[in-house]
C-alpha cells in the first residue's frame, strides 16, 4: 500500500502536542489515549489511525497531489515502536514508577520531533535496517 508522506509528518505534529502535554502535566491518561492513537496505526496503518483520518478529511484535500508516494510498511512500524514506548510510559505514569513514564514519553517525544521538524523517521529507519525474512539482507533505505 502507498501512502501521501505527508500524512505520517502531520501526525507527528499532533503527536509531539500531545506527548509535550504529557511530559509538562504527567497526565498518564492523556498518554493512554496517545498509546490508543498508535494502536490504531500499528494495527491499521497510518491511514487508519485518527490522525490519518484527520490528515484526510481536513488537510490533504486543501494541498496539492504529493510529488510521489511511499511505501506504508515503515510509518506503519514505526507506530508500533510508538505503541511500545507510549506503553510503558503509560504504566510508568500510571502504577509507578514516574521515572519510567517520563523517561518512555521523552523518548516518544524525540523520535516524534524528529519526524514532525525534519521529516526523519526514526521507526521507519528501524524498519529498513530489519534483515527480511529468510534472506539475511537488509532492506534498501527509502531516502
Amino acid at each position: 500500500m502507498q501512502i501521501d508522506p505527508r500524512g505520517p509528518r502531520f501526525a507527528a505534529v499532533l503527536t509531539s502536542l500531545v506527548l509535550a502535554a504529557v511530559l509538562i502535566t504527567g497526565n498518564g491518561y492523556l498518554l493512554a489515549a496517545q498509546t490508543l492513537v498508535f494502536a490504531l496505526g500499528a494495527i491499521g496503518g497510518p491511514t487508519r489511525s485518527p490522525y490519518g483520518w484527520l490528515y484526510r478529511t481536513f488537510v490533504r484535500p486543501r494541498l496539492g497531489p504529493p510529488a510521489e508516494l511511499e511505501d506504508a510498511r515503515p510509518p506503519r512500524f514505526a507506530q508500533s515502536v510508538g505503541l511500545a514506548f507510549a506503553l510503558l510510559g503509560t504504566v510508568g505514569y500510571l502504577l509507578g514508577p514516574a521515572w519510567l513514564g517520563l523517561t518512555a514519553t521523552a523518548l516518544a517525544l524525540a523520535a516524534a520531533f524528529l519526524n514532525a521538524a525534519f521529516d526523519y523517521c526514526l521507526g521507519c529507519e528501524l524498519y529498513l535496517l530489519l534483515p527480511r525474512k529468510g534472506t539475511g539482507e537488509r532492506r534498501e533505505s527509502v531516502a
